[in-house]
């Protein structure tokens, strides 16, 4: 099994992203997931503004299905640690590049005009804190 490794601009061809906005503010941290097991993890004070790397406590686990035609699923455990709040706002999307180079963009939700995963309109789904113990 391949071992996770840090990388960059793993956007440019396959790969999943999330985008957690904690509730409150503008800032927000992005995670790069590549079927490589390279991964990114990025912090921006606002609007792609102010990207910079963020240290985790540990780096993503990250899964993958075996080689099965027709379907894949990418499973990863984040360190959230950094966030002051874990109530946020996620947007999750994936860049897909088949074989010939063609690539597609996928999200839960997308802003109007080309892709831009950055955009808080994509950013629609909740994770809710949990209750305190």
């Amino acid at each position: 099994m391949l071992e996770p490794e840090r990388a960059d601009e793993l956007w440019k061809t396959t790969c999943c992203e999330v985008f957690v906005m904690p509730d409150g503010g503008g800032d927000y941290i992005e995670f790069n997931l590549s079927p490589s097991f390279r991964w990114a993890a990025y912090g921006f004070e606002g609007y792609r503004a102010g990207m910079r790397n963020v240290d985790l406590a540990f780096d993503p686990e990250i899964e993958s299905t075996p080689n099965t035609p027709g379907w894949y699923w990418l499973a990863a455990e984040l360190d959230l640690s950094m966030l002051k709040t874990l109530d946020a706002k996620i947007g999750l999307s994936v860049v897909i590049e088949e074989t010939d180079g063609t690539k597609s963009y996928w999200a839960l939700a997308h802003a109007p005009g080309p892709p831009d995963f950055h955009n808080p309109d994509c950013f629609i789904a909740k994770l809710p804190a949990p209750d305190a113990p």
